[in-house]
C-alpha cells in the first residue's frame, strides 16, 4: 500500500522500501567505519608496544654481549660467539659454464638473477647446498642494521602471487597475520631471530633485489679467504650489504 506524504501526494511502497534500505545500509556503513577506525587506533597502539619491546630485547642483548666478552678478559680467556642462525646469501656470477645442477640449486635457493639476495636459516642441508654453488655466490651472517635496513629499503612482499612493495604494515598483516606477524618491526625480528615462522615469513619475502656493490668487486673466481670474494665471508657481510644497498 502507498502512503500519504504531507503534501497530500501517495509515495509508492517501493520507494519507501528503498528509502529505508538506504537508511539500513548508511549506518551499517557508518558503524563499519567507527568500528575500522577503532581497530586501526589499538592496532597502532600495540605495534608502538610491540616496537618498544623489541628495541629493550635488542639492547639487553647488546649489553650481555658486552658484559660476557669483559668476564672473559679478565679469565685470561676470549669469548666466542654462539653460532649463527641466519644467512644472507647473495649471487655474485652470471649462467655462463654452469653446471645444470648448480643452477638448480641456485633456482631452489631463489637466486635467479646476479645481486639477487635472500635469507636462510643455517641447518646441515642448507650448508651442503651452499658448498655446492659456493663459487657463484658469497654469503655471510647479518646483523640487525642489515636486516633493518635490507627490509625497509628492498623489502617487498608477496601477495596473490605479485610482488608488493612493504610500504605499510597493514600489507604485513594481511600476509602473516595468522601467524601473529602484524608489522615491519614482528617481521624484522621473525627474520633475525629465525623464530617459528621463519618459514612462512621469508617465503612472503620476494628475493632482494640489490644493486652492483660500490667500489665494485674484488675478483669473482676466488674465494674470500684467498682475496676474492666467493664463499663464506662470515660478519663481514655486512660490509658487502652496506656498498650494495
Amino acid at each position: 500500500m502507498a502512503e500519504v506524504a504531507k503534501s497530500g501526494v501517495a509515495v509508492p511502497e517501493s520507494v519507501l522500501k528503498k528509502q529505508k534500505r538506504a537508511e539500513e545500509w548508511a549506518l551499517a556503513k557508518t558503524k563499519e567505519v567507527e568500528e575500522s577506525k577503532k581497530k586501526k587506533v589499538e592496532t597502532r597502539k600495540l605495534i608502538c608496544k610491540k616496537a618498544r619491546d623489541y628495541a629493550q630485547e635488542y639492547e639487553n642483548q647488546d649489553k650481555e654481549l658486552i658484559q660476557l666478552k669483559r668476564e672473559a678478559r679478565l679469565k685470561g680467556g676470549f669469548y666466542v660467539n654462539p653460532e649463527a642462525k641466519l644467512l644472507f646469501i647473495v649471487r655474485i656470477r652470471g649462467i655462463n659454464a654452469m653446471h645444470p645442477t648448480t643452477k638448480k640449486i641456485l633456482q631452489l635457493l631463489r637466486l635467479r638473477q646476479i645481486f639477487n639476495g635472500v635469507f636462510l636459516k643455517v641447518n646441515k642441508a642448507t650448508m651442503n647446498m651452499l658448498h655446492r654453488v659456493e663459487p657463484y655466490v658469497t654469503y655471510g651472517y647479518p646483523n640487525l642494521k642489515s636486516v633493518r635496513e635490507l627490509i625497509y629499503k628492498r623489502g617487498y612482499g608477496k601477495l596473490n602471487k605479485q610482488r608488493i612493495p612493504l610500504t605499510d604494515n597493514a600489507l604485513v598483516d594481511q600476509a602473516l597475520g595468522k601467524f601473529g606477524i602484524i608489522c615491519m618491526e614482528d617481521l624484522i625480528h621473525e627474520i633475525l631471530t629465525v623464530g617459528p615462522h621463519f618459514k612462512e615469513a621469508n617465503n612472503f619475502l620476494w628475493p632482494f633485489q640489490l644493486k652492483a656493490p660500490l667500489g665494485g668487486l674484488k675478483k669473482k673466481r676466488n674465494h674470500y679467504v684467498e682475496g676474492g670474494d666467493a664463499g663464506n665471508r662470515e660478519d663481514f657481510i655486512n660490509e658487502l650489504i652496506r656498498r650494495m644497498n
